[in-house]
């Protein structure tokens, strides 16, 4: 080819001669007129998965405690997630939709509350290491208060947590309205919510509170390492059994993106790196659950006079 071209050259100008002489050079680096095939376009990254916490507890405890869920399920399903915990219960459901998460692992009320008002759908929740995947609120007062019974309440000092928890909100709520106490904002000295069970229950234990009302698994999980939590508070009450969080996705979801995600929650405990993942978690598996397993908090919240879709507590 080369001995060709230099033939030609002869009988040409000398800026006919380098243009060819180009042109042959382009040609021998790219294979004299062979097409290579074009690179693969690449895919466009997933944008990934926002999970959403509620905030039952200290806000680093509790990324410590599910981020390792969050690293499996991106490792196993190639689904970047990531985590968001919510500043607080009350405003869980305009920060679900103002944020752009894709589902949020929710207390029992909150959970309804939602389903109510965004039309969300609960996939599993967790079931724990004896065997449990319920919770129930509790009423306590230290040992040392002389309280026993709610006439001992008058002009108290009461923590809830947040108007929009079961355990924290609904229980006493109940408690009171059962006891014939029409107004218990009235009948108590001070009401004021700490905005997680954990500080509810740290409240009454330092006499910051004479009574106070949290979830039991927040309760005992705090017990297990604070032996003053058992020997110097009293259950004076406590709810039916509710769901634990359960995780709830958007509705507009992707069907395939809900369906795998559900799945890896459920078959997680079938997984030796998941079953790691779980104890960390404090539980040994995921179980299927459905809007009818909330019936006892529709019933509690019916009970209390609440409006589940205006949200606003109506004294009889």
């Amino acid at each position: 080819m080369w001995l060709v071209a230099a033939k030609v050259i002869k009988d040409i100008s000398l800026i006919n001669k380098l243009f060819i002489i180009s042109c042959l050079f382009l040609c021998a680096l790219s294979g004299c007129g062979t097409h290579a095939p074009s690179p693969p376009k690449e895919k466009p990254a997933d944008k990934g998965m926002i999970i959403g916490l509620s905030p039952e507890q200290n806000v680093f405890r509790q990324m410590e405690r599910y981020q390792p869920l969050a690293e499996y399920l991106s490792k196993q399903k190639a689904i970047p997630v990531s985590l968001k915990v919510f500043p607080s219960y009350g405003n869980i459901i305009d920060n679900f939709v103002s944020s752009g998460v894709d589902g949020a692992f929710f207390g029992s009320f909150t959970y309804v509350l939602a389903h109510e008002k965004l039309g969300i759908e609960v996939l599993v929740r967790p079931e724990y290491l004896d065997g449990t995947s319920t919770y129930h609120g509790l009423i306590f007062v230290r040992k040392d208060s002389g309280i026993k019974s709610v006439k001992d309440m008058r002009g108290k000092r009461f923590a809830f947590v947040d108007k929009a928890t079961t355990a924290g909100y609904l229980l006493p709520v109940w408690y009171f309205h059962k006891a014939g106490i029409k107004n218990y904002q009235t009948y108590l000295k001070e009401v004021y919510f700490t905005g997680t069970h954990e500080d509810a229950i740290y409240d009454v234990l330092s006499g910051k509170a004479d009574i106070g009302a949290a979830k039991n698994t927040v309760f005992e999980r705090l017990a297990a390492t604070d032996s003053r939590i058992k020997s110097e508070l009293v259950i004076l009450e406590k709810s039916p059994d509710v769901p634990e969080n359960g995780l709830a996705v958007r509705k507009d979801l992707d069907g395939i993106l809900k369906e795998k995600l559900k799945q890896g929650l459920l078959n997680m405990d079938r997984d030796p790196d998941g079953q790691k993942v779980l104890i960390q978690l404090g539980a040994r598996k995921f179980i299927e659950t459905k809007n009818e397993d909330y019936a006892p908090v529709y019933e509690y919240a019916k009970e209390s006079n609440l409006d589940l879709h205006s949200f606003s507590y109506t004294e009889k």
